[in-house]
């Protein structure tokens, strides 16, 4: 009998959260998981594939197919959902937000639809659905309550996301989440620093500070250093050990944050900075508020801060109007600042933003033609800057589930400060997900790099005594759910799928 059977058995109820898109997308489903373990609901194991008795999908609007997507998967789901009675399935975040009543319109076996405001409301209209036996479509214009005070299940024991600020106030044309997540909304600094504080007593010693601008906290406020402040201020909690952040946007990058992040001993010498073009001429049309020369005059500024910042970006190639002229000019810029990495993407329309009605749209073959200069260019690169990395002594903070080989390595991996990942060889001292250990790197590929000697040193931590509470306390399960049987939008039981299938997974 699998984990699943079993819990229905005694009448719990189990929960899937599949998440796409950025970030705050993630950390939301943090806080879905946290609400429905706080209702009762048990975590669905690793590979249930739409097994679970609610299916939670948490979606992005950003890519063109985002829709499609979302679709293909629920008409996976609905031969399942027909099977099974008791089944829920929800859908929130962006494109909830974006599209409506027309998820329901278009798969009315969805049971409930919720938007980026009013995650906190998922429990209740779930319920809701369940004995009124109606779908429940519930879009709030505005923030209901800030993500942070939602009870949170996170994915990890040792380091954490924590939301300073929701919403943004550019006006980018080739984004959509501004009118989706609306305008930026500051959370107080005694709150921000009350959370850290929290989860470093919980055994947490990693935390990124997130928001859609992270950089730009303090204008919902009124103080244009509140960001840098922030960051001093974290560093002056004992037990936290590193701090990161993201992503910041150039426009809001001031000097003051550069000294912050240069004085302030557990801030990381990690920066991702989005350039999206190096052309003026594109940046203006993508409504970007800065230009190259402003750009890598903040790249110069941060590597004589702080030298061995590693500095990530983002790339859109193929932006309407693009020349290539102008896209020789992200390549320069490219050379110039000598990214780490760069996550590098191919322009597609974003439905409902201004890019999307422009002239001069590039043909899919040049973009194609464009972005794979562009990915040999940083790859290059990329490898470069990570040859400059052998022969260095590094602490690494050992992560869980990064090194998809290790287990046949007989590796262990973990994030350097500047966070590059680093497969090492595993010593014969345990070692747990969030202990430090020392080592010198050996090898660099254009991804990762190899400690391929023994481990210098090892420390372990109170992250990794939280890593192995929480492993040796899975094990217990909640009284949970018991199980209702709602009938609204069971859809009768599909043919078996001839076509091209639901094209996601």
């Amino acid at each position: 009998m699998s984990s699943i059977d079993q819990s229905r058995a005694v009448g719990v109820r189990t929960y899937e959260v599949r998440t796409y898109g950025c970030q705050m997308n993630v950390h939301d489903s943090e806080r879905l998981a946290g609400l429905l373990e706080d209702a009762g609901y048990v975590r669905a194991p690793e590979g249930s594939d739409g097994d679970a008795d609610v299916v939670v999908f948490n979606t992005c609007a950003v890519r063109e197919n985002a829709d499609n997507r979302l679709y293909g998967n629920l008409g996976h789901l609905a031969p399942k959902k027909a099977r099974r009675p008791g089944m829920q399935i929800a859908v929130g975040g962006c494109l909830a937000q974006k599209d409506r009543d027309t998820i329901v319109k278009r798969a009315p076996w969805v049971d409930v639809v919720f938007g980026t405001h009013n995650i906190g409301k998922l429990p209740v209209l779930l319920e809701r659905a369940r004995v009124q036996e109606e779908a429940q479509v519930e879009i709030a214009e505005s923030l209901e309550a800030f993500p942070s005070t939602l009870p949170t299940r996170r994915e990890s024991a040792y380091a954490a996301w924590v939301s300073i600020s929701v919403g943004c106030n550019n006006t980018c044309t080739f984004c959509i989440v501004p009118a989706l997540r609306g305008k930026e909304k500051d959370r107080r600094p005694g709150d921000i620093l009350a959370e850290v504080e929290a989860l470093v007593a919980e055994g947490v010693s990693e935390i990124t500070l997130l928001g859609q601008n992270v950089n730009a906290y303090g204008s919902d406020i009124g103080d244009r250093e509140a960001f840098s402040k922030l960051l001093r201020a974290c560093g002056k909690i004992e037990g936290l050990e590193r701090v990161r952040f993201t992503s910041p946007h150039p426009r809001d990058f001031t000097d003051d944050v550069i000294a912050a992040m240069a004085e302030t001993p557990n801030v990381m010498p990690q920066l991702h900075m989005p350039l999206q073009s190096g052309s003026d001429t594109v940046l203006k049309a993508m409504r970007r508020s800065y230009r190259q020369e402003r750009y890598l005059g903040i790249i110069e500024k941060v590597r004589a801060a702080i030298p061995h910042a590693a500095i990530t970006t983002d790339i859109i190639v193929g932006f309407p109007g693009e020349t290539e002229e102008d896209f020789e000019q992200t390549l320069h810029v490219v050379r110039e600042a000598r990214f780490a990495q760069a996550f590098t993407f191919q322009y597609s329309k974003r439905p409902g933003t201004p890019a999307a009605e422009m002239d001069d749209q590039i043909p899919k073959e040049v973009v194609q033609a464009r972005y794979e200069r562009l990915v040999a260019l940083q790859e290059e690169i990329s490898w470069e800057e990570n040859k400059k990395q052998v022969g260095r002594t590094l602490e690494l903070m050992v992560a869980e589930g990064e090194g998809r080989k290790d287990g046949t390595t007989h590796r262990l991996s973990g994030r350097a400060p500047d966070n590059r990942l680093v497969h090492f060889t595993k010593p014969e001292q345990e070692v747990r997900p969030g202990d430090v250990v020392t080592v010198e790197v050996t090898y660099a590929a254009p991804h990762h790099l190899l400690a391929e000697g023994a481990v210098l040193a090892v420390r372990r931590t109170r992250a990794g005594d939280a890593w192995e509470k929480r492993n040796a306390a899975e094990t217990a399960k909640p009284a949970g759910v018991m199980l209702g049987l709602p009938k609204i939008g069971v859809p009768q039981p599909l043919p078996v799928a001839t076509g091209s299938g639901c094209g996601c997974d």
